[in-house]
């Protein structure tokens, strides 16, 4: 969805605009401050309390959330609304400044649609303004990699436009692969019958799954146990990964940040991979997918 004026480059010099997203990025802090990201939270529900989910984890830490959801706490997700994308629009917009938005995959959460209805709300009160919003079609640091991509691409002198073209053009390369520890989780988001997730606990049966090209999270295949599901993880970017050992790859994790460092380094001594940033999985997206899930993310031939 685009919400602007498309002004020749030649007739008028650049605005200046803001990549601005939302907390399933799952960004650290610090990475989101460095690229100059504006963040719009979605929010947890756990506890009887509601909690922003705030990418330094201020609200509720990400120790106790997962802690919490061990322990057997139920926990419930919103997506941003209309209002936060508005409030975080409108002073950005009142310097002058244009948006591009890049938001959660709209498969997942309405959240993507509330930063549409918002531009066009913002269009009434700043006619001049250029605000475009774009479905990443991607969760986790899958969205992640994609803006800390996209920032790559602004940095170099791309116009608002340019870099809405650009990410359109490449955002179904961004690979994500992820396994789930805890088959109880996607039977309680319904992905999963109560009785696959039954028998494939009894028998420690492991899923490898993807974000698909509509932004859906899809079962993949099955192996049995841990190590053999890490390892299936690993085994993607060998089919799919573009010149690996030229990446920076992203990896996500539940509360398993152990073996997220050992899945790192195997993918540096396999792959020659020159960076891979680590980073928890939010209480937003760990709601839905439980403890130990994790996920690496890396730019492929295709998802």
């Amino acid at each position: 969805m685009i919400t602007g004026n498309i002004t020749p480059k030649e007739v008028y010099p650049m605005r200046e605009y803001v990549i601005m997203t939302d907390s399933c990025c799952d960004l650290t802090d610090h990475m989101a401050k460095e690229l100059e990201l504006t963040v719009v939270p979605l929010t947890v529900h756990i506890d009887g309390h509601d909690y922003p989910n705030l990418l330094d984890g201020s609200a509720i830490s990400f120790e106790d959330f997962y802690g919490k959801i061990r322990g057997g706490v139920l926990a419930t997700t919103s997506a941003a609304n209309v209002g936060q994308f508005q409030d975080a629009m409108r002073p950005i917009l009142a310097a002058g400044k244009d948006i591009v938005s890049i938001n959660f995959s709209s498969a997942l959460s309405t959240t993507y649609q509330s930063a549409c209805i918002a531009a066009q709300d913002m269009k009434e009160e700043f006619p001049d303004a250029n605000i475009y919003v774009v479905d990443s079609l991607s969760a986790s640091l899958g969205q992640g990699l994609l803006l800390y991509l996209t920032v790559q691409k602004k940095r170099e002198g791309l116009s608002a436009q340019e870099l809405v073209q650009w990410v359109e053009d490449n955002k179904l390369h961004i690979d994500h692969w992820f396994t789930v520890d805890d088959l109880n989780y996607l039977k309680m988001g319904g992905r999963l019958s109560a009785g696959a997730a039954f028998f494939g606990s009894m028998l420690s049966i492991k899923p490898v799954m993807h974000t698909s090209d509509e932004g859906k999270l899809v079962p993949v295949s099955k192996v049995r146990g841990r190590k053999a599901s890490l390892k299936a993880l690993i085994d993607k970017i060998a089919e799919l990964g573009i010149e690996p050992s030229e990446q920076v790859m992203f990896i996500c994790h539940a509360d398993c940040e152990v073996e997220a460092r050992a899945v790192a380094e195997e993918m540096k001594a396999r792959y020659g991979v020159k960076e891979v940033y680590i980073n928890y999985i939010g209480p937003v997206i760990g709601s839905h997918t439980g403890p130990n899930t994790m996920g690496i993310f890396f730019v492929g031939t295709k998802r």
